[in-house]
């Protein structure tokens, strides 16, 4: 059985609490009180209170770290910072879709150490500590073996209201479907890259992702032995415009394909 860190296990405790709330929202979806952040861009309570739950917890646990959250203001810490989405995937939560997760890294020093995606619905704890690799709940988890474009399924993100991100879709979808088994966009990036780690994704490609949203997801996919860059191959950082995340046969060629895409005719 994989042997959580201290830290970990702070994390995971964090989210099971929190997730009870959420799943309780969940299930009565259509009473949340909806208000708008921007162009098709929800939030809900359940996210303002899944991030005052983990605010709280994480605080008392590690008062030496600050945040960085999607729902509230950056608060700066002596040690490193909480960099937390407490609700990845609010448009599937609104709509009474089970795809949608809690997602929480550590970093320090400019580096993430530990992440994790938890997912509810599925009771799926997605954890990775750095060195120590990356686990599904205790199953050690591992990229996919795939070698060949033709045999891959590429998973996709990004908010297609951002400016520029549609324009990347029409761009880059067709290549996508010529090239590969198929695609799918499931609405939860932190979940994405999780799939990435367990090989469920042999690729992954996105633009204008937000911190929180790929901070956990990283350290997973790199723990599992694989790569995640910039589309033009450049190391991710947080504030990063594309992720690209694959295994070490699959990363390059899709590089090429994102870069190489060209306008969709008509």
């Amino acid at each position: 059985m994989a042997t959580r860190s201290p830290l970990t296990n702070v994390m995971t405790g964090a989210a099971y609490k929190v997730a009870r709330k959420l799943v309780r929202d969940f299930n009565e979806v259509e009473h949340l009180q909806v208000s708008v952040k921007g162009p098709r861009d929800f939030v809900t309570t359940a996210d303002i209170t899944a991030d005052k739950m983990l605010r709280e917890i994480l605080s008392r646990a590690r008062p030496e770290y600050g945040f960085l959250t999607e729902e509230g203001e950056p608060v700066a810490g002596r040690r490193g910072r909480w960099i937390v989405d407490p609700l990845d995937g609010t448009l599937n939560f609104l709509h009474g879709l089970p795809q949608f997760s809690i997602s929480i890294a550590v970093e320090e020093q400019g580096k993430i150490i530990a992440g994790i995606v938890y997912d509810p619905i599925r009771d799926e704890m997605f954890w990775a500590e750095q060195g120590r690799g990356a686990y599904l709940n205790d199953r050690r988890l591992r990229v996919s073996v795939r070698r060949n474009m033709k045999d891959a399924l590429i998973g996709v993100g990004g908010p297609l209201h951002q400016d520029g991100v549609m324009d990347r879709y029409r761009e880059t979808l067709p290549r996508l479907i010529e090239e590969c088994a198929s695609y799918r966009r499931m609405g939860s990036a932190a979940l994405d890259l999780s799939y990435i780690a367990a090989g469920r994704f042999d690729g992954y490609w996105a633009v204008g992702l937000s911190p929180w949203d790929i901070a956990a997801g990283v350290i997973l996919v790199r723990e599992a032995g694989g790569f995640v860059t910039e589309e033009n191959g450049r190391s991710i950082r947080l504030d990063s415009p594309t992720v690209v995340a694959a295994n070490d046969p699959l990363h390059d060629p899709l590089i090429r394909l994102v870069k190489t895409a060209k306008p969709a005719k008509g």
